[in-house]
């Protein structure tokens, strides 16, 4: 067993039992990094702190927070850890966690630096390489870390049934050699979640949309760019023939990342944006004025989607709602709404509020949806594939009740430090 200088620590703070809030510390030589920063999913809206892991100690310094991706549950607690920790990801993501977060008015106050794909880079003793990967948030990353003779792969959240299933199929079929310690996401286990790909997805809003006499009323999340995507390759095909309207918020996030790829924005055909009294305030508010006047040839009222209801595809969020009123812009039975997001969410808040809406008016539900994260079958080819000395369980509920088809779980719990090279040569793996 190596001497203390070469031990590895690992602490998952918070994420060994539950789906987000993704809080991993990883120290070595004296130094340390955190893999996410991730506010917990059950947290309140009105919770503006208390939400940092009670085990992350603040006052030490880090070389650096990696995140993973874009998604709140990943960097929701930025704004409580110090402005002294330097934050890594990549560009894209920076770009839609500002977006995000002005709009809200809460900017993380911590400098950002962006990585490249494949590209390793130096943190102290930790030698880290981001990997583009598969997931409904666009830019998120694996990282392998190596340190100490110890070679680390976070899987972040992915899937390999999305638009860039090609990422995660090269990885599996060329993996990092000689892994020792993969921590890996869980959400699907124990759970039925449709894994369809986007493009058997874009085959059924096609079929829906010709088979609408009406509207078409549809809510996603607007930083889930394949299913923008898949919804604007339905609405283009020529069989379909309908118009994509989305919120200025979608076409913000469509318009910032136009430079990371050729997907749809505000101009293309086959595209408006509705602009709404209540959006349109908000914008002004938050100094996005510019943005608004730049949309405004782009636009369309929300009364005129009262009109030539077989045109419209609808983006629909409890935030349009009460302008979608006033315009005259309300579901009949000759629409049809769909929740193209996880299912629980209908079950309360502003999901609640959209199904009540909906079903008041009789309007017909068809819902249509795939999960951003891998299906049970592919997380266990997924670690198969991978082969690590040790697998280390995180953001699942079921991890406890579906070990079968894993090789060599390690079970943490948050806030239970690891000593990674001594469960390796507890294993006769010492790295």
């Amino acid at each position: 067993m190596g001497s203390q200088i070469d031990s590895v620590t690992l602490t998952i703070h918070r994420a060994a039992n539950e789906i987000g809030g993704n809080c991993i510390e990883i120290a070595a030589n004296g130094e340390r990094i955190l893999l996410d920063a991730g506010r917990p999913l059950d947290a309140s809206e009105d919770e503006a702190c208390g939400t940092v892991p009670r085990t992350l100690d603040l006052v030490r310094p880090v070389a650096g927070v990696l995140l993973s991706h874009a998604h709140q549950d990943h960097y929701g607690i930025l704004n409580e850890l110090p402005e002294s920790w330097p934050v890594y990801c990549g560009k894209a993501a920076e770009s839609l966690i500002r977006l995000t977060s002005g709009i809200f008015e809460k900017t993380p106050p911590q400098r950002f630096r962006n990585w490249a794909s494949d590209v390793p880079f130096g943190l102290g003793p930790f030698r880290i390489t981001p990997f583009l990967t598969d997931h409904s948030a666009f830019d998120a990353y694996m990282l392998l870390i190596e340190v100490n003779g110890c070679r680390i792969l976070y899987s972040g959240d992915f899937r390999i049934h999305g638009r860039k299933s090609v990422l995660v199929s090269r990885m599996m079929d060329s993996p990092p050699p000689s892994v020792d310690a993969l921590i890996m996401e869980g959400t699907n286990l124990g759970s039925n979640k449709p894994c369809g790909s986007e493009e058997e997805l874009e085959g059924r809003f096609i079929e829906l949309f010709k088979a609408t006499a009406g509207r078409v009323f549809i809510s996603w999340s607007a930083q889930n760019v394949d299913r923008t995507v898949t919804l604007f390759k339905a609405c283009a095909n020529r069989a379909a023939g309908r118009t994509l309207v989305v919120d200025l918020y979608t076409a913000e996030v469509m318009e910032m990342l136009a430079d990371f790829g050729r997907l749809p924005r505000p101009g293309w055909g086959h595209i408006k944006v509705v602009v709404t009294k209540a959006f349109a305030r908000m914008y002004e508010k938050t100094g996005r004025g510019d943005f608004l006047k730049r949309m405004i040839p782009h636009g369309i009222s929300a009364r005129a989607l009262a009109e030539n209801p077989s045109n419209w595809v609808v983006m629909t969020r409890k935030s349009l709602l009460r302008d979608f009123e006033h315009c005259g812009v309300v579901p009949s039975p000759s629409d049809v709404w769909s929740w193209s997001m996880w299912g629980g969410y209908l079950k309360e808040g502003d999901g609640l509020v959209l199904k009540d809406w909906f079903e008041s008016r009789g309007c017909p539900a068809c819902h249509i949806h795939t999960s951003g994260h891998a299906s049970p079958s592919d997380l266990r080819e997924f670690a198969s594939r991978i082969n690590p000395k040790m697998l280390i369980p995180v953001h699942g509920v079921a991890w406890d009740d579906g070990q079968e088809g894993f090789p060599n779980i390690l079970r943490l719990a948050d806030g239970e430090p690891c000593e990674l090279q001594q469960h390796l040569a507890a294993r006769g793996g010492v790295a």
